[in-house]
């Protein structure tokens, strides 16, 4: 007898099927391969991630599984509702339906809040035997030890890097703006030989693929003891590279760096928020200095680990002329690459309820929170003097002249290790690593940021 048929889709899409943007991401999120990696094998599973590719409605799928953030929520809903036209059962899940699911409930067949690993094998089970709950409730933050490895075989060949997985769950800081801290958990870590063995779990993929991983931890290192113990193993995995995400204070340890060195990490991803000492106090980012961005970037340059920083504007206390200044600072930095987006007060957040209070939401439209669109107003500058930062940040900093002037001055300064072989091979991947983030920040600049300004 033929398996029903289980179809996760990671959602992606916001503003319709007339306004869709279809990334050209690196990695997946580790949500969907790791949810195909608890589904019973009662069924047959397919992933399908809308940030590359559309949904097909037409499936032969039976059962429909939604995982989504706050700025797809009505995606989803609207999603959830032409799937059940067609008598399918969707279950929704994730960040948003496991912080809200009030919200939700209605549109779907069943509702799982919270982390999945200690009850999806029985929604699952439930619902091939027809007794579906309305809501299922997860544990709050369990042990996570037997996390099976995510199924990075149902991953799209479109991604460069399959191997995505998670160390540690949760951050030590409170930073007003982070989801995180609608529902706080506990900062928890992984045993370390399960990540290990994740890291490993990848025969069936080609050897570049095998070769390239990334962490995707809210903050590695939250315990940077765990993290060194943790990176001494993945050393003796001789990955070409690793990606790693940690809080900018991490870099005052020097053997922290040095094991990230040794365990071939290639891109660290480093939240910097801004170059604003009062708009880093407005969010309670405290871990974070100004005054050291230069130095502890350096360290890593020269130990061969590309950056890739986080950075907000709309902050409330920004001004035009920080604005002005900011493209001359970036140069002077010299992260990498950027993430430049607006910030967002997030339902839920301590930073989304003081503006609240101050009656400065001017858009309550939940599609435009994603960081593109500016749905409050600040207190020191303008709607027209965001957007046009935004727009000259990303073609100053992401102009040809400017990505090829990084590239020499990160290959200048890298020291790699090893043979002549092994630091020209180094040199060249990081390289092209560079590049294609490089690229990939440019078009998503070009295509999706500016045509928003006036929406």
């Amino acid at each position: 007898m033929k398996k029903p048929k289980l179809l996760i889709i990671i959602l992606f899409q916001n503003l319709g099927d007339e306004r869709t943007y279809y990334a050209k991401s690196p990695a997946p999120p580790v949500s969907g391969a790791l949810l195909a990696a608890l589904t019973p094998s009662i069924v047959e599973i397919e992933l399908l991630h809308e940030m590359i590719r559309p949904i097909n409605y037409e499936t032969d799928a039976n059962y429909i599984a939604l995982s989504f953030m706050d700025f797809c929520a009505a995606h989803a809903k609207e999603v959830a509702k032409r799937f059940r036209e067609k008598g399918k059962k969707v279950i929704a899940g994730g960040r948003y339906a496991s912080t809200f699911p009030e919200e939700i409930e209605d549109y779907m067949d069943a509702t799982v809040v919270g982390e999945a690993e200690k009850i999806w094998p029985s929604v699952v089970h439930d619902l091939v035997n027809n007794r579906l709950k309305k809501t299922y409730y997860a544990p709050l933050a369990p042990p996570l030890d037997n996390i099976p490895p995510p199924r990075y075989d149902l991953v799209e060949k479109d991604f460069t890097v399959p191997v995505v997985t998670e160390a540690t769950r949760g951050c030590i800081y409170k930073c007003s703006y982070c989801q995180l801290n609608i529902n706080p958990a506990p900062h928890r870590k992984r045993p370390i030989a399960d990540v290990v063995n994740d890291l490993s779990a990848t025969r069936k993929l080609p050897l570049l693929k095998r070769k390239i991983a990334m962490l995707q931890d809210n903050n590695l290192g939250g315990d940077l003891t765990y993290a060194k113990n943790l990176l001494r193993e993945i050393a003796k995995l001789k990955l070409w590279s690793l990606g790693v995400q940690f809080s900018f204070d991490c870099l005052h340890d020097d053997e922290f760096i040095d094991l990230l060195e040794q365990a071939h990490c290639g891109l660290a991803f480093i939240g910097l928020e801004s170059l604003n000492e009062p708009s880093l106090a407005f969010v309670h980012k405290k871990q974070n200095k100004t005054t050291e961005y230069k130095e502890l970037f350096m360290k890593l340059k020269k130990r061969g680990i590309l950056t890739f920083t986080g950075m907000m504007i709309a902050l409330d206390e920004d001004t035009e002329e920080y604005y002005d200044r900011l493209p001359n600072k970036l140069e002077e930095i010299d992260p990498s690459t950027i993430l430049l987006s607006i910030s967002i007060p997030i339902p839920g957040t301590p930073f989304h309820k003081l503006v609240k209070e101050e009656g400065r939401i001017i858009d309550e439209n939940l599609a435009h929170y994603e960081g593109d669109h500016l749905v409050f107003q600040p207190k020191n500058v303008t709607k027209e003097q965001v957007f046009s930062a935004y727009k000259n940040i990303n073609r100053e900093f992401y102009s040809w002249r400017n990505i090829i002037r990084r590239w020499w001055r990160f290959i200048s300064i890298a020291h790699f290790k090893g043979s002549i072989f092994k630091r020209l091979f180094r040199g060249v991947f990081l390289s092209a690593m560079m590049m294609k983030i490089s690229i990939f920040q440019r078009h998503h600049a070009r295509m999706k940021v500016y045509e928003m300004q006036s929406s």
